[in-house]
């Protein structure tokens, strides 16, 4: 006789929670295409500005950059760290890394820089964030999530906390 691990799960372990933390906006110029390596095919951004807006927090993205490896099998892996500078001056360092994947017709469309509809490709980040600002420390212990969408002018992110 098989038991299902679920069948006395508590309900608070049933289902992810999350609330709205902020709408992140970066600025990318055209990327630095290294090219073909013995790991993957290797593109930087230089993150050169943005802004984040939410509730708790809002402010300016000072500087950043954006390691991609393009992958065979039409994902991209990004590695992303941020400074950001909120309204009233305090700095956090944001660190992520996410997947964009779709057709391979869909990713041609957004290395191009075409508009493309953000439900028809996966763009998933995982950011994490450290701070020195009292008012701010909370952020040093939360995990948060975020969906991006990849406009031509530079990437949206909408990132929620786990609660």
């Amino acid at each position: 006789m098989s038991t299902s691990l679920s069948q006395d799960l508590p309900e608070a372990l049933k289902s992810v929670r999350t609330r709205p933390l902020f709408l992140l906006r970066e600025a990318v110029p055209p990327l630095v295409v290294v090219g073909q390596t013995p790991n993957a095919f290797r593109r930087i951004g230089i993150i050169t500005g943005g802004s984040f807006e939410g509730e708790r927090l809002s402010g300016e993205v000072v500087t950043g950059n954006d390691w991609q490896d393009v992958r065979k099998d039409s994902c991209i892996k990004l590695d992303v760290r941020l400074v950001l500078r909120t309204t009233d001056g305090a700095l956090i360092v944001m660190t992520y890394q996410c997947l964009r994947a779709g057709t391979p017709d869909v990713i041609e469309r957004l290395d191009k820089g075409e508009g493309v509809d953000p439900t028809s490709y996966y763009f998933r980040m995982n950011p994490m964030f450290e701070t020195s600002s009292k008012k701010y420390d909370w952020i040093n212990r939360i995990i948060a999530v975020g969906i991006g969408h990849r406009p031509p002018d530079g990437p949206l992110y909408s990132v929620f906390e786990v609660l």
